[in-house]
């Protein structure tokens, strides 16, 4: 759910449940079949790691999710919060979950000034976490109530502090500084980059390609792409078929534009054709797709 609406993040898991509704089926599936059903919820690598994870599960634990942090933490993908989830909600035990709604409740509390995403704050919250859930008879519920009081009443914005019933304890709303908790390293600025995808096209068919290497959107179908430097205004033997879009990352600002060539296809390793009737069975990035359905399927009579 990181940067996603509940509302848009519940219809993908309904969906992805009833196509996978157990380990074994997710297992079993090809690459292609899962980030189709992933296709616009951004975050890829998770559904190449929950993909990689089900394998590790049959494989190595005999289809059983295992039931302790340190086992959970050897399958690929789950990290020490989802591992802490997994063992105090589903199994019991005594592991402290930390997710942002936790760092900002003890950040208040406590006014702990250290960076929370520092390598420094985020030690000092994961022991103070453990600490708190040392003598805690219930920790997934104790987990689950914390994560909820930050997300429903302690929230980053306008807290409900005169209701709150760690008023007199909270340093935060004591010092009148619940805007400077938690505290944060100034992020780098973004990188950019500028994607060129050039259409070309054979009577009812457009060539495409899918992503191998270890950038962005490993294992999602795109056009032949021609990345520069900066924006191009011309491209030779080309249309532009709009204006340029911009799409922003976690860490990247893609300038994209879109063009249709008018020249043969060059002889490019791994790029095939793909109808225009059949080009929705593969799963691109969502501004990808967006081209597809408002402009490109838009032209494809004038493309047969």
């Amino acid at each position: 759910m990181q940067q996603t609406r509940i509302a848009q993040g519940t219809s993908y898991y309904l969906r992805f449940t009833k196509h996978f509704p157990s380990v074994k089926d997710l297992s079993s599936a090809n690459q292609d079949e899962v980030m189709k059903l992933w296709e616009g919820l951004g975050y890829y690598s998770r559904a190449r790691n929950l993909h990689a994870g089900a394998k590790q599960v049959m494989h190595e634990f005999n289809g059983q999710v295992p039931d302790n942090y340190k086992d959970l933490l050897k399958i690929k993908g789950i990290g020490p919060y989802t591992a802490a989830a997994i063992s105090s909600i589903c199994f019991g035990e005594k592991r402290a979950v930390v997710d942002g709604n936790v760092f900002r409740v003890l950040a208040r509390i406590y006014g702990i000034s250290f960076p929370i995403n520092s390598h420094e704050g985020k030690k000092y919250f994961e022991d103070l976490a453990s600490q708190l859930i040392t003598d805690c008879e219930d920790p997934g519920s104790y987990n689950q109530g914390l994560m909820e009081f930050g997300a429903l009443h302690c929230t980053l914005a306008k807290p409900n502090c005169q209701s709150c019933v760690f008023q007199k304890k909270c340093i935060a709303f004591n010092t009148g500084k619940t805007d400077f908790f938690p505290a944060k390293i100034k992020k780098k600025p973004l990188k950019d980059r500028y994607l060129n995808y050039l259409i070309y096209q054979s009577g009812n068919k457009v060539a495409i390609e899918q992503r191998n290497s270890k950038d962005i959107w490993a294992g999602l179908y795109q056009f032949p792409l021609l990345e520069t430097t900066s924006t191009i205004d011309k491209l030779e033997n080309a249309l532009n078929l709009g204006e340029e879009v911009k799409h922003i990352l976690s860490h990247q600002r893609l300038h994209i534009t879109f063009w249709l060539k008018n020249e043969p296809l060059p002889a490019n390793k791994g790029v095939f054709w793909v109808s225009l009737k059949d080009i929705n069975k593969h799963a691109f990035p969502i501004v990808i797709k967006r081209f597809i359905t408002s402009k490109l399927l838009p032209l494809a009579p004038r493309l047969s």
